[in-house]
């Protein structure tokens, strides 16, 4: 168990590195940002900030020293810098979920490994991989890059073959893979906390709602069909999170659908449609993955009240915050970001108990 007053160091300098540090607050714990980005929101409600590139080993060495166990807050951290840094201090989670996470043929093929039930997919290395995947998976469907895209990033749509050439010059001429639709009734997430003792609990999935590829909104009570489903898509992490040896908070992004629940991908971090569990959880995801990468015991994960939603504030959408605040029962979180641009996640808004009037 870490003592108060240790150091817990945070790769990555964003919005869930600061809720993290927020939370690390909590238990007397410092935090020690470690980023390349000249702003970080998260350094700035920490007591230390190193500004550096991620290759960087003297910089990652020095890091190291000053921290008593490290975790990250997004999921494009170089696998090579979690597994330079895990030579010098304890890394929670490790590089292996990070490996698999960064790369979406090798994360679909080890979930389907473990018998999960990933969209219908083809690997498309290069052009002509793509005409050949068509022919297997069909259109419509959606093409993907291999690395990297998040918040709709990194793909586009082929409604018909000849939709190809434009995908693959949109997605950058870069490895790909090739998804088939999956018709569903909902999109839903399965957030997981796993401690060092190997011991895991779930928070209630909520059902999300996109626009634009990006996160829009997450709440709960889900629709039946999610609440039926979950006990099989909770059953498959909590066997990814064993197979990997996991400590942290692990998220699952699934399709709700008449066959069952569909995976879509994990994010080996806090999440986006986990935010509602600050207010609306007796321990939030960001307070037990604290918890976790410390070794403390883990908090509850119980819903404190229904209704509970979660809205993005995206791109000009922060300036509704006035108008939010007006509502006695919203709690608003503003990220301090001080560039305002469409499709940028500037903050976010949550109401327990009570619905967003």
């Amino acid at each position: 168990m870490l003592p108060p007053g240790s150091t817990i160091g945070i790769l990555g300098g964003g919005q869930l590195g600061r809720m993290l540090a927020v939370a690390a607050a909590q238990f007397g714990y410092k935090v020690h940002i470690y980023a390349p980005d000249a702003e970080s929101v998260a350094a700035e409600v920490t007591a230390h900030h190193s500004q550096a590139a991620w290759d960087d080993e003297p910089r990652l060495a020095a890091f190291a020293a000053a921290c008593d166990v490290v975790t990250y807050e997004f999921e494009n951290v170089p696998v090579d810098t979690v597994r330079f840094l895990s030579g010098h201090v304890a890394v929670r989670p490790g590089a292996a979920g990070l490996k698999i996470a960064q790369d979406r043929l090798e994360e679909k093929n080890f979930v389907a490994g473990l018998g999960g039930r990933p969209a219908p997919f083809a690997a498309v290395p290069d052009r002509a991989a793509l005409d050949a995947a068509l022919g297997e998976i069909g259109a419509p469907a959606i093409l993907k890059t291999v690395r990297m895209g998040y918040d709709g990033k990194g793909q586009a749509r082929i409604m018909t073959p000849a939709d190809a050439d434009t995908a693959w010059e949109t997605i950058g001429r870069h490895a790909a893979v090739l998804e088939g639709f999956v018709t569903f009734a909902h999109e839903f997430s399965v957030i997981l906390v796993r401690g060092i003792d190997g011991e895991v609990r779930f928070w209630d999935s909520p059902v999300n709602v996109h626009e634009g590829g990006i996160l829009a909104t997450s709440s709960l009570p889900p629709p039946q069909i999610v609440a039926d489903q979950q006990g099989e898509a909770r059953a498959l992490m909590a066997k990814i999170a064993e197979e990997l040896d996991y400590v942290g908070v692990l998220t699952g992004e699934f399709f709700a659908t008449k066959d069952g629940p569909v995976f879509n991908e994990m994010a080996p971090r806090v999440h986006n449609s986990g935010h509602w569990t600050i207010e609306g959880a007796v321990a939030s995801q960001f307070e037990n993955h604290i918890r976790a990468v410390a070794g403390l015991p883990l908090g509850s994960p119980a819903t404190r009240a229904l209704p509970v939603a979660m809205r993005n504030l995206i791109g000009a959408g922060i300036a509704d915050i006035p108008a939010l605040l007006a509502d006695e029962n919203c709690h608003v979180h503003h990220y301090s970001k001080t560039e305002v641009r469409e499709g940028r996640k500037l903050g976010h808004a949550t109401w327990v108990g009570a619905s967003p009037a």
